[in-house]
Order: C-alpha cells, then structure tokens, then sequence
C-alpha cells in the first residue's frame, strides 16, 4: 500500500527494467519456496514410511527458529507481484487527487484492508493449526501435499519467470 501510494507503478511503467527485475526476483522466490516444500516432501517421506504415535510425531516435529515465520511472510508480502500489482493499479482509484487530504484516504483504506486481513489470517491461522494436527497423524498424506504444493510454486515461479509485459 505504501508503495502505490509513494508512484511505484509510475516508476515501474518508466522503468521497464525495474519491473523486469522485480519479476525475475519474485519468480526466483517462488522457485526457491518451491524447492524448499519439494525437499520437506521428500523428507517426510523417506524419514517414516508408517505414521508415528502422536508422541513420536511431537518430539519429531522441529521447531521453527524464533521469528522465522515472520520474516518469511514479510518477503513473501514484499515480493507478491500480485498483491503489488493489484495495490498499485485498484488501491489507487480510490483517492480522489482533488481532495485536499490524499494521504487521510490512504490512511484509511490502508487500515481497512489491514482489520481484513486480520480477520482473514486469523481464520487461516486457526484452521491451519487443525489441519497441522491432523497432518502431523498421517505423514505420508502430508509429505504427498507439500509435494504438490512445491510443484505449484515451481509452476508459478515459471509462469512469472515467462509472462510478457502485454
């Protein structure tokens, strides 16, 4: 939102190159997320063919570092082209340039888009710790989905890495 509101996509449209690079990096992030489900995948699979006992499984399960998750979901937000994309070119109509106060409408519909999206990733939050739980029980299951889930980021990484400017 800060980066619409500051002419991003002013400077992307006089820069091509700048956009270029901003694809190519973000397509290199989603690869390499990609590649990072694909090897936990493969892990999992290969670590315990049949399911552990839930005790196991929680001794198991490493722990993240402290702060990881944080620092991924800020690159992941930083790098969405399409989240950037969608701010820069739908975000903006909705700031009239002739009111004398610009910034008061960015304000507020940044704050708005910010009390949805907490409610929003709260749900997924909370749904996804259940699913974890059931996840954690069925291993192979688990390995199979973030499998496929790293194949899709592959895909999505070459389709980025390959879409025209048109």
């Amino acid at each position: 939102m800060v980066l619409s509101a500051g002419g991003v996509a002013s400077l992307l449209k006089t820069y091509p190159a700048a956009f270029m690079v901003f694809k190519y990096v973000g397509a290199a992030y989603l690869v390499w997320i990609g590649v990072g489900l694909l090897r936990g995948a493969w892990r999992g699979r290969i670590v315990s063919p049949e399911p552990p006992s839930e005790a196991l499984a929680a001794e198991l399960a490493p722990l993240p570092p402290a702060g990881s998750p944080f620092r991924r979901a800020l690159v992941i937000s930083l790098l969405n082209p399409k989240a950037i994309l969608f701010f820069m070119a739908f975000f903006i109509q909705f700031v009239d340039p002739a009111y004398a106060h610009t910034a008061l409408s960015f304000v507020l519909l940044g704050m708005i888009v910010q009390i949805m999206s907490f409610f929003y990733l709260s749900t997924l939050i909370f749904a996804g710790a259940k699913l974890a739980t059931a996840f954690r029980r069925r291993q192979r299951l688990s390995a199979g989905l973030s499998g496929g889930a790293g194949t899709l980021f592959l895909g999505f990484g070459a389709k980025l890495a390959t879409a025209s400017l048109n």
